[in-house]
């Protein structure tokens, strides 16, 4: 007696296998920075992660949005213009260096000490 085999369903979306969960160690050594960088971002939610438990864990997706969120894009041509109309931080050396320009500088607040949270603790005893 012959059996015939059931027909291939075909294949759909959502059987494809999940997406491999990485590790902050392994996100950390791609990125070439620490393991603790990754899990104070992903605390702060300031990049997508998924949390299995307690543990953080990241797909390829959120790594490339990771990627995409710290990556520097060159200056547009206003901000070059901007830039050249700085003030020079002083005169052009004979060394035929070129002049620095100065960074733009918030304005300085005074900062004050707090007092210390146990006054009591290194009092001695006569």
């Amino acid at each position: 007696m012959h059996r015939s085999t059931p027909a291939p369903i075909p294949h759909r979306p959502s059987d494809a296998p999940p997406s491999r969960l990485c590790r902050p160690e392994e996100i950390a050594d791609t990125l070439g920075c620490s393991a603790w960088w990754v899990k104070d971002r992903a605390r702060r939610r300031l990049i997508p992660h998924t949390r299995v438990g307690r543990a953080y864990r990241f797909t390829a997706e959120h790594l490339a949005e990771i990627i995409r969120l710290y990556e520097e894009r060159p200056a547009q041509p206003a901000q070059i213009a901007a830039r050249a109309s700085e003030p020079l931080s002083g005169p052009v050396t004979q060394t035929g260096s070129a002049p620095r320009r100065r960074p733009a500088v918030a304005p300085a607040t005074r900062l004050r000490a707090r007092p210390p949270r146990r006054q009591q603790q290194y009092s001695t005893v006569a």
